[in-house]
């Protein structure tokens, strides 16, 4: 396979070009088998490139944009007034086919409007979603989606989730048949409002995919399911509630640790086991939600990611389009999703 490329929004972010920078440096001395575009202002991108070698340098492209897309910018704004901005730029490489994927850590709603606007969607896909890993009590990780693309989903819609959501689980963990299910308020077929219940007899009623019913919100990290589907709403919930409390195990785990003599000497005879848990809950290697069911690969980094969780978004999306996900996505359409229509 010829190198794959990848576009970076480097202007993107609460912390902008030094945090992306560092994090691209890192992409670009460790993946020799990729090409990077950084899309964004020359004058804060060409001093970083020095520690370079002029084989790495050669393996990047730098593109000047003279806009920005301020977090702060409403979503239409951004589309009708920077069409010079580096976000835009990025998304644009990747709909004209000169970049297999591209990552912005920018303002959420600019970046899903404008990818939708730029690649649009699928054949059969009515709106993408935003898709990550969580980890599980089990040495596996579960998909889960919506994580905020759209707070209001139809049963439609939630369908074409799962059906998204199985074709990346598959490609990633090469589990062939993964089980899907829906986020519901319980188990019972009695349970949950009537988007959700009519959701639920879609899929019973699919080929081809291995629907197992609802789950509870404490079962998305009990290994119960490889894939839960949710509403943009709930699922920006759940992920933002699982970050927070991952931090807080891992700031009282420290606190806790530096309270004493006595704790420090137990917490360095115990610090295999406690980098093994830190690991475990880091959200940093989380990072990187991709925007699922459009004709190209975007990835969503957190705008407030560090240097190291920023990486982990890049390597997303090199992951991504080494397995060319929307490709397997419009195969599996066809196969399941439009027989249902």
């Amino acid at each position: 396979m010829s190198d794959l490329t990848i576009a970076l929004d480097i202007m993107g972010g609460d912390h902008g070009p030094p945090v992306i920078l560092t994090a691209a440096l890192k992409a670009i001395q460790l993946h020799s088998d990729f090409h990077f575009i950084l899309c964004g202002q020359r004058q804060a991108i060409e001093p970083a490139l020095a520690i370079l070698t002029a084989q790495q340098r050669s393996r990047l492209t730098v593109i000047h944009c003279d806009e920005v897309v301020e977090m702060g910018d409403a979503p239409a704004h951004a589309l009708r007034n920077k069409k010079s901005s580096s976000m835009r730029k990025a998304i644009e490489l990747v709909e004209e086919g000169k970049a297999d994927a591209c990552v912005s850590a920018g303002n959420t709603g600019a970046l899903l409007t404008l990818a939708y606007y730029i690649l649009k969607t699928l054949p059969g896909i009515d709106r993408p979603a935003l898709i990550s890993v969580m980890p599980t009590t089990s040495h596996h990780k579960v998909f889960l989606l919506d994580l905020g693309a759209n707070v209001n989903c139809t049963s439609e819609i939630l369908f074409q989730y799962g059906v998204m959501g199985s074709v990346m689980a598959s490609q990633v963990t090469g589990n062939a048949s993964p089980r899907v299910a829906l986020l519901n308020v319980g188990e019972e077929d009695i349970k949950g409002n009537a988007q959700v219940k009519y959701a639920d007899q879609l899929f019973r009623n699919a080929k081809g995919l291995n629907y197992i019913g609802y789950v509870e919100g404490d079962d998305i990290f009990t290994d119960h399911a490889d894939v839960v589907v949710t509403d943009g709403f709930t699922g920006n919930i759940a992920l933002k509630s699982s970050e927070g409390l991952a931090k807080l195990v891992i700031n009282e785990v420290k606190r806790q640790s530096q309270m004493n003599l006595m704790t420090r000497l137990m917490a360095r005879i115990a610090l295999p086991l406690l980098k093994t848990i830190y690991n475990r809950v880091n959200p940093d290697q989380y990072n990187g939600a991709s925007l699922l069911g459009l004709r190209g690969i975007v990835i969503k980094s957190h705008g407030n990611a560090s240097a190291e969780a920023f990486y982990y978004a890049i390597c997303q999306a090199m992951q991504e389009a080494k397995m060319r996900i929307p490709e397997k996505i419009k195969s599996k359409i066809e196969t399941v999703l439009l027989e249902q229509l």
